[in-house]
């Protein structure tokens, strides 16, 4: 026992030792569009001309060097809130004076440890709050904002999109003395430089106006935070869209990857996005719906969102990945009116998703990845990125 406690009192000394050769830090929170908020404030700090480590944990994790280049992050085993003791570590001895954390706890304990123990940021910027990890974050909305508040740093100016602040938010602030900053709708909604995101299809105005407003108040002025938010490199997972070869022949697939989405909320709103970017007019629509193991929770969305009638618009949706039998049974127990012809593939190879779309129809279809972007998700866009030539509106 003593020698444990002697290795945590050290492990405690270098932590703190690192943290004050990196004054300054950023914390990303909240469900859903985490990895392009951090990419973004990271990008706009960098052309200011501030020494940045960034590390995103969605899609794929990563570690964006002060260069702006970038290193996939090998995880020898499950991912631990442990590593970003490492990646202030990291930091300090990369000679970083600004780091830039995409928060990878769902829980509100480790939140908490995350952001008051481990990061203590002197920034904080909360994305939204939805439904998503049910069984750690809570079962409806306000039980997910009140998680997320326990990332609230002590003392910290803390940023979220106004249509985002709940009274959850205002408690949190108030116990840890932070100070809440809602950050308001621009007041014209033309095509301004909100509109104008990083990546061939663009970026959710809340996201960029979040990352505005962080860059804003940490001194950025306008010039550097346009360089930043248009150098931006976009996240894996973002939204993206390819012109790909079928197998059987001269036909092409638009094939568009909304996996990063998740869940059924995030990916009708993607939906949206991708609807008003590439041309779905006179294209069946096709599906594919990855479902992980260990995400029962999500899957069980999935399914009761299918009988809700959010596939009403597809003519075919294909279901892969270890839970697809089970739910597309519950699926077809549950039928919603007008909806599509469901099945699954066992094997979730993309050479074997890409011949079972080509069967579906004679036509050329456009392909939408739903679900989850780690499995079958993270192979179809390496895929489609190898064999497709991307699609720039």
């Amino acid at each position: 026992m003593g020698l444990f406690l002697l290795y945590l009192t050290v492990e405690r000394v270098r932590l703190d030792r690192a943290l004050r050769r990196v004054p300054r830090r950023i914390a990303v929170a909240g469900t859903r569009g985490k990895s392009s908020v951090t990419r973004l404030v990271a990008a706009g700090l960098r052309a200011s001309g501030a020494r940045v480590l960034a590390k995103t944990t969605g899609s794929r994790p990563v570690l964006i060097l002060p260069d702006g280049s970038e290193r996939e992050i090998d995880r020898a085993g499950p991912a631990s809130v442990r590593e970003q003791v490492r990646l202030v570590g990291l930091a300090a001895s990369a000679g970083a004076d600004t780091l830039v954390a995409e928060m990878m706890s769902i829980g509100p304990e480790c939140l908490d440890a995350e952001s008051r123990g481990i990061l203590r940021p002197g920034t904080l910027a909360l994305t939204n709050a939805r439904l998503d990890h049910l069984d750690a974050m809570g079962r409806d909305k306000a039980a997910v904002a009140r998680t997320l508040a326990s990332a609230f740093p002590r003392r910290a100016e803390v940023f979220v999109p106004e249509e985002e602040v709940v009274p959850a938010f205002e408690e949190a602030a108030a116990r840890t003395g932070s100070r809440l900053r809602p950050v308001a709708r621009a007041g014209g909604q033309g095509g301004g430089p909100e509109r104008a995101g990083p990546g061939p299809l663009g970026e959710f105005e809340p996201n960029l106006r979040l990352a505005r407003a962080v860059l804003g108040h940490l001194g950025v002025d306008g010039a550097g935070i346009a360089r930043g938010l248009a150098g931006a490199a976009p996240d894996p997972g973002s939204l993206r869209a390819w012109r790909v070869p079928l197998p059987d022949g001269p036909r092409n697939a638009l094939c568009i990857s909304l996996f990063a989405a998740n869940e059924p909320e995030s990916s009708a709103a993607v939906l949206i996005k991708a609807r008003e970017a590439v041309p779905f007019a006179g294209r069946p629509l096709v599906g594919i719906l990855s479902l992980r193991e260990d995400r029962g929770d999500r899957t069980l969305q999935w399914v009761r969102a299918a009988g809700q009638g959010f596939f009403r618009d597809f003519a075919f949706v294909v279901l892969v990945g270890p839970p697809s039998a089970a739910a597309l049974r519950k699926i077809r127990r549950a039928p919603a009116a007008g909806g599509p012809a469901y099945s699954r593939v066992g094997a979730s190879s993309p050479e074997v998703l890409m011949r079972r779309i080509a069967s579906l129809t004679e036509d050329e279809p456009v392909v939408v990845g739903l679900g989850n972007f780690v499995g079958p998700g993270d192979a179809l866009v390496r895929y489609w990125s190898r064999t497709g030539t991307e699609h720039d509106r």
